[in-house]
């Protein structure tokens, strides 16, 4: 139990960091949140084909899945962030703007988790065909 608390905690921990210094470097522009849009399609594609290859391609310890998959990934990724950057947007007036986050988020964010799911697999059916396993 310690064991996977503790994975978590330290993948949260670099998670949070990397998803802070990539929101700083890729700032907002003219009000629209570009930084986290792109931290949150890039989550979604790389946790959908990291829990996809996890199970199927890599033999990948289960406190390490978590400490990947739930604290850096969970960390990195923001939702609440999403929503405020949302409301904020709206309450300058910006509901164009605002349109185009939720669904760009949305719609790319799910488009982004499938590709990543596709990939998992491709990976896990070139591995199995050619008998490997990482």
């Amino acid at each position: 139990m310690y064991k996977k608390g503790i994975a978590v905690g330290l993948g949260g921990f670099a998670g949070a960091l990397l998803r802070y210094g990539i929101s700083e470097w890729i700032p907002a522009v003219n009000g629209f949140p570009w930084g986290i849009l792109i931290i949150n399609w890039t989550g979604c594609l790389f946790l959908g084909w990291f829990l996809t290859a996890a199970g199927r391609q890599f033999q990948i310890p289960p406190h390490v899945t978590l400490a990947i998959g739930t604290g850096f990934v969970g960390a990195y990724t923001t939702f609440s962030t999403f929503a405020v950057d949302t409301v904020h947007l709206m309450q300058d007036g910006h509901m164009g703007k605002a349109l185009l986050y939720i669904v760009s988020s949305v719609i790319v964010g799910l488009l982004l988790a499938f590709a990543g799911v596709r990939l998992g697999y491709l990976g896990a059916a070139k591995s199995k065909s050619e008998g490997k396993v990482v």
